[in-house]
């Protein structure tokens, strides 16, 4: 089988939209006789991310790194995080002359500046640095990859995602909570823009499905709200299947694959009209964007739920795993030193 070998710094038991990403690709690339293993935190120390117990960040060194990576004899690397162990793989392959591909998935200039006082040109600089050698920069929707490179970030390509609709469908299942319910899923943590929907005046139910750093201040400032923690399979998708609207409040999400599963459950979609749910909605009749998100929640309760399912079901993961190992095995030699400093000199304005 061909082997592709995947790093990242995202890794279970973490729940965001990378490690399902991550984890479905590979079960899907299976079944077309490819291999993708991972280079994860698992096999190091780790330490809580300040200001972010919940993830802990590894604390890997070159030579493991190196040993990893030659005892499992890829036939690619691909490095999916901008973490300790993307950059010590990232300077593997650079040392050694291979080359690699990489994807772009979280907005740290905004986490970070909504966290610190760093500038998100700063962060958005050195992110160009670590993606500046990568064959192909994978992103997930059309606008995300022309904002990248407006941003200055070469060999961008498209690498979108699917969702399992075997697990998340409409079925009959019921929450015992006032109608109608407004449904949030996904990390309770500042950047998510939560606020946005917690201070609205909706009818029915609001109720919030994750776990992170500000759920217990948020419990305490919205105690009409429903918080429920953090559920996953089977319970997650009946939370989905007996709710009536998805919110999505987040602003800086690059796709978001909560609103595919809602979609898959039947569930409209109600959002800001930004760049995740813009790019996977489109002009679909499944949601409603709109800068006022309590109108979009209102008027998304007039939707069809089938309308929702059919568009889901567009999405499979078999279609994202074969783009992804297709980008992922295209790789050219790469740049001499020489020619990487040619290219520098007469690039300055994408590398500054």
């Amino acid at each position: 089988m061909t082997h592709i070998l995947v790093a990242t710094d995202a890794w279970h038991p973490q729940v965001n939209g990378v490690v399902r990403t991550l984890t479905m690709m590979a079960e899907a690339a299976k079944g077309f006789g490819v291999e993708v293993s991972f280079l994860t935190p698992q096999s190091f120390r780790t330490f809580a991310m300040p200001s972010y117990p919940d993830l802990r960040l590894a604390l890997p060194y070159p030579a493991k790194i190196a040993k990893l990576i030659e005892a499992a004899k890829p036939d690619s690397i691909h490095i999916a995080t901008e973490g300790p162990i993307g950059l010590l793989v990232r300077r593997y392959c650079r040392k050694r002359g291979l080359p690699f591909t990489t994807s772009f998935h979280t907005r740290f200039p905004e986490y970070v500046s909504a966290r610190s006082p760093i500038p998100e040109s700063l962060t958005w600089r050195a992110l160009r640095a670590f993606h500046r050698p990568s064959q192909a920069v994978m992103a997930a929707t059309p606008a995300l990859a022309a904002e990248l490179r407006m941003r200055g970030f070469r060999n961008v390509v498209l690498w979108s995602r699917g969702v399992d609709t075997s697990l998340f469908h409409p079925r009959s299942t019921d929450l015992c909570l006032p109608m109608p319910v407004f449904l949030c899923v996904g990390r309770v943590a500042v950047e998510k823009n939560l606020e946005a929907f917690l201070n609205l005046d909706l009818p029915g139910t609001k109720l919030i499905v994750g776990d992170g750093p500000a759920r217990a201040a948020l419990e305490r400032k919205y105690p009409d709200a429903v918080f429920l923690g953090a559920r996953h399979g089977e319970e997650l998708a009946e939370i989905y299947a007996a709710s009536d609207i998805f919110v999505f409040p987040s602003r800086t999400d690059t796709f978001g694959l909560v609103l595919l599963e809602a979609l898959a459950s039947g569930l409209p979609v109600a959002a800001f009209p930004v760049t995740g749910p813009r790019d996977v909605i489109g002009s679909a009749p499944v949601g409603v964007l709109d800068d006022d998100l309590r109108a979009a929640c209102l008027e998304a309760l007039q939707i069809s739920r089938q309308d929702c399912v059919e568009f889901a079901a567009g999405y499979s993961w078999q279609a994202s795993a074969r783009v992804f190992v297709e980008h992922a095995l295209n790789v050219r030699p790469v740049l001499s030193e020489g020619e990487e400093a040619e290219f520098v000199a007469d690039n300055p304005h994408l590398v500054a």
